[in-house]
């Protein structure tokens, strides 16, 4: 017969890196899992904080609060357990007490520990979509399950767990709290195949495992044709779609707790929320998080990499001095490229600042890269549709634009989606078409000031000059600095022509000269 567990039994598994009660995993991040470790192997002995931020980050610089989270979050698995106690020895360090004991890993059974912990980035486990016809569909539904495990590798800041620590979760109940314990994953995606006569209906789900919640859910309907093809189609929407919720959801994660103790990745997540609402301050607010990132994790790709778009594009809309925002974005964007040249949020960083530079087949090529690192990223779409629109590329642009649509149609992003639209119909004098979808991005977003100068343009380009005027008006109170020479640097249209087109419509608006 199986020994239970004592209910109060708390023990340590080293290999694992877990922390168990009673065999059921405390969740624990992978720095706290260390610090306890260290702690536990020296208990008894005083441990300066120097002594564990040098052994726990190595040569990373950390400042103290992040050891502090650290003890918190260990105080708080321990839950007041009267064996042991983390002491803090006021400017000294930490002393622990007591005897873990210590487990050993039981990887034969799927039900038993030990449960890894959660990692420091976001994390997700595709399950095996559920084949509810009665028709053979079984390749069908791990051919779908397969690309979208593939296309969530391609996701650089997400942690992706392979296809053969799930596939014993097939035709077995989705209790999503348990599996995600067992896997040490944040969100699970799972979904369903159905097939009626020549027609496939396909369900998914986005769920966070620790509390059921659900984040996001569709299902396509497609006629029966090229399965290979429908496959490819399902795992590209799919992935476009969960990647701006996931982002989201880390986002508010990162709201919910205090900003002292935040670190590298909840830093880059807040920054993000305030990157797409596209107006000075959220920059401004953006720009500051992700210097702390920096500062704290100066070889963290993706704090680097975004720090450097947000620099870039603050230029480019004048909410700082271009110079001092091109060569501080140069900076960070060049080193996010030199620690990995192969994410697609490094390379539009610096498809976005080759832009800005006007060196124009370079920046085309850094957003097509983005593309092609990442095919589902509605993002990386979106920023090659500027580049090819502000390269009078108008069809190829609007084609981009519209594949960022289709595949992120809730995206808290889609207003620049219709920007890259709204530039394309500009650079081809089809000023009606650019109107409207500034307005469209306005109205999501009406502090952007690159869309209130198209706006402008767009106005009086159709002789709406009186509108066109007045619109200036509001614009020069939050830009003051707006001049046509300000323009010419600051604007990247990337032809003679192209700029001329918008410098004119700007001129008939009202802007002087300089």
């Amino acid at each position: 017969m199986a020994e239970f567990p004592s209910s109060n039994l708390l023990e340590i598994d080293y290999p694992a890196a877990c922390l168990r009660r009673a065999g059921l995993p405390l969740q624990l991040r992978p720095k706290s899992f260390d610090v306890l470790a260290y702690l536990s192997r020296n208990r008894g002995r005083l441990v300066s904080k120097a002594e564990l931020i040098d052994h726990i980050w190595g040569h990373i610089a950390v400042t103290e609060n992040s050891l502090v989270q650290c003890i918190k979050d260990i105080r708080h698995a321990l839950n007041g357990d009267s064996q042991f106690a983390i002491k803090t020895v006021p400017k000294r360090g930490y002393l622990f007490e007591g005897v873990l004991a210590e487990a050993t890993s039981r990887a034969s059974e799927v039900s038993a520990g030990p449960f890894p912990a959660l990692p420091d980035r976001p994390s997700i486990a595709v399950l095996p979509f559920e084949n509810l016809s009665e028709a053979d569909q079984e390749h069908f539904a791990d051919g779908v399950t397969e690309d979208l495990i593939t296309g969530l590798s391609r996701i650089k800041w997400l942690f992706v767990i392979a296809r053969n620590s799930t596939f014993i979760y097939k035709d077995r109940p989705t209790d999503v709290s348990a599996i995600g314990r067992e896997l040490g994953v944040r969100y699970l995606l799972r979904g369903s195949i159905r097939r009626a006569g020549k027609r496939l209906r396909i369900s998914a789900q986005l769920i966070e495992a620790q509390n059921g919640l659900h984040h996001w859910a569709e299902q396509y309907d497609r006629e029966l044709g090229d399965i290979f093809a429908i496959q490819d189609e399902i795992a590209r929407n799919v992935i476009g779609a969960i990647e701006p919720f996931m982002l989201s959801a880390e986002g508010i994660r990162a709201f919910a707790r205090s900003a002292q103790d935040l670190g590298a990745w909840e830093l880059v997540a807040r920054a993000q929320t305030h990157v797409w609402r596209l107006n000075c301050e959220d920059n401004r607010a953006a720009i500051e998080a992700l210097q702390r990132a920096v500062d704290c994790y100066p070889n963290y790709e993706p704090a680097r990499s975004l720090l450097g778009f947000c620099l870039v594009f603050a230029a480019h809309n004048g909410w700082i001095d271009r110079d001092d925002g091109m060569k501080a974005g140069r900076e960070h964007t060049l080193r996010a490229v030199e620690l990995d040249h192969r994410t697609a949020w490094g390379q539009i960083a610096l498809g976005y600042l080759r832009m800005m530079e006007r060196r124009t087949i370079e920046a085309i090529t850094a957003f097509e890269t983005a593309v092609r690192l990442n095919p589902s990223s509605a993002a990386a779409h979106c920023y090659l549709s500027h580049g090819l629109a502000f390269a009078g590329k108008d069809r190829e642009a609007i084609e981009h634009a519209e594949t960022a649509i289709r595949l992120s149609p809730m995206d808290p992003e889609i207003a620049m989606f219709f920007g890259g639209i709204a530039v394309a119909h500009y650079t081809a004098a089809r000023y009606g078409e650019a109107l409207h979808y500034a307005d469209e991005l306005l109205r999501l977003r009406p502090g952007f000031q690159g869309a209130q100068r198209l706006r402008c343009a767009a106005l009086a380009q159709l002789g709406r000059i009186d509108e066109a005027r007045q619109f200036l008006e509001h614009v020069m109170i939050g830009q003051p600095q707006l001049t046509l020479q300000w323009i010419r640097e600051s604007v990247p249209y990337q032809t003679v022509e192209t700029m001329e087109r918008f410098l004119d419509g700007m001129r008939k608006a009202g802007v002087r000269e300089g």
